[in-house]
């Protein structure tokens, strides 16, 4: 299944519950998305997020539905890292 890293914007600091996170893991497998990992800047009003999707489409009906942006959306590829050139 391709991958996506999503760039997401917010207006208020982002505060997750587990409750929060069971909604949204659960709209994703409805639209047949699996979110991967996330990394949240330091103010906390940022997020890049791995995802695993069949489409761009079904990440942007994830994002409307989990009432949450996807301002950028990128497909990604393979993996690189530094062990690879040692």
């Amino acid at each position: 299944m391709p991958r996506y890293i999503i760039e997401r914007n917010f207006a208020e600091q982002l505060n997750l519950s587990k409750e929060g996170v069971e909604e949204i893991n659960l709209i994703n497998d409805e639209e047949g998305v699996k979110w991967i990992f996330s990394f949240l800047s330091a103010d906390r009003k940022k997020t890049y997020c791995l995802y695993e999707a069949p489409n761009p489409e079904a990440i942007r009906a994830a994002a409307r539905r989990n009432n949450v942006p996807a301002d950028v959306i990128i497909e990604v590829g393979g993996e690189i890292g530094p062990n690879m050139f040692a």
